[in-house]
């Protein structure tokens, strides 16, 4: 087991490395770094040594080896900046065999009705509203996941994702992308051990840019007219450790704590440097008969700059529940994605279904 997480880590090292002296943005498909299902939401991410249904494909491929039945389905939708932007999710997982299973997600994260105000002025100089266009700007992910059991190794998993990003501005660009991640789990007596590294070789955005529809536009506000770029996301690893505490009969509490490690340099989190920054995030997850769960998490530790030159951290808090009523859950979550002082609240339901 420890062989495999070492190799694991050194594919990723030496992949960072690499795409480490191209260029690449620090904050490349973040859409991609938000998550899914309220249960994952409400635990600040911390799903990569628990997670055990079809959202397995985002957290960690691995996880889809621990659903117990022969169709996994989750869905989720969330809308975030007061409505403006939309976040929706559906996945489906079912066993391969006795040793594998199949996996397939699917994201979209959208800004929609966006006005286009080129053609504003009609010919004669007079403002028209009803020459006004509307474009969106979206953001599409495929993963396709395949996990299998390797026995030999103390009952390891092992997953590994197949991406295929979309992102579209318009008409104005568009950019293909393809990516691979792997995942692997392990549990160990009362323990359960995970690590999910995003992006192991990088996932190249390939953009192409219809300067056609904005070169006159630029030309006059005197912007650079864009040009068609490669853009290349760096890998990431999420290291993740769990136990489950069980309290008399009809009572449990779950801890999980994730290192999500990046390696494209000094990030805002709690432990920074360069070029290595690691943001751990806790989660809590309490249960009576496995039935009514309620959920806690916290994460996103940021140091924010005062206006008077000095500084102070700020965390991100999360809270949700869940309901099972037989093989449905239904989940939810309240997350902050903005600080204490200016919270942008979101609302977040999931709804998951595992059917024989």
């Amino acid at each position: 087991m420890v062989r495999i997480f070492l190799l694991l880590g050194l594919l990723f090292s030496c992949s960072a490395e690499v795409f480490s002296q191209t260029s690449a943005p620090k904050f490349s498909n973040e859409f991609l770094s938000i998550g899914v299902g309220a249960r994952g939401l409400a635990m600040s991410g911390n799903q990569v040594a628990t997670v055990s249904d079809a959202t397995a494909g985002y957290w960690n491929p691995a996880g889809l080896l621990n659903s117990q039945t022969k169709y996994d389905f989750s869905l989720m939708h969330a809308e975030y900046f007061a409505g403006i932007a939309k976040y929706d999710y559906a996945a489906f997982s079912t066993p391969i065999d006795s040793m594998s299973r199949l996996g397939i997600s699917l994201i979209r994260f959208a800004i929609d009705d966006i006005p286009d105000t080129r053609f504003l002025y009609d010919a004669n100089g007079a403002l028209n509203y009803e020459n006004i266009r509307f474009f969106s700007a979206a953001d599409y992910a495929l993963l396709i996941s395949y996990a299998r059991k390797v026995p030999i190794l103390g009952g390891l998993k092992m997953g590994a994702n197949f991406k295929v990003i979309h992102r579209i501005a318009g008409n104005f660009a568009n950019a293909w992308g393809f990516g691979l991640d792997l995942g692997a789990q392990i549990d160990l007596k009362k323990w359960n051990f995970g690590i999910m590294v995003s992006d192991i070789t990088g996932t190249f955005n390939a953009w192409n840019h219809n300067t056609g529809l904005v070169i006159d536009v630029f030309t006059q506000t005197g912007n650079e007219i864009p040009s068609n770029s490669l853009e290349v996301t760096l890998p990431k690893a999420t290291v993740g450790v769990a136990r489950y505490f069980p309290i008399k009969e009809k009572f449990g509490v779950q801890l999980a704590l994730d290192f999500v490690t990046s390696f494209d340099g000094r990030r805002n989190v709690l432990i920074k440097s360069d070029p290595v920054s690691i943001d751990p995030a806790l989660g809590l997850e309490m249960d009576y008969k496995k039935t009514i769960l309620l959920r806690f998490g916290l994460g996103d530790i940021q140091e924010v700059k005062d206006f008077d030159g000095s500084t102070y951290q700020t965390f991100q808090p999360n809270f949700g529940m869940g309901v099972n009523i037989k093989k449905i859950t239904i989940d939810y979550a309240l997350t902050d994605i903005g600080d204490q002082s200016e919270s942008l609240y979101s609302h977040v339901f999931s709804l998951k279904a595992a059917l024989d």
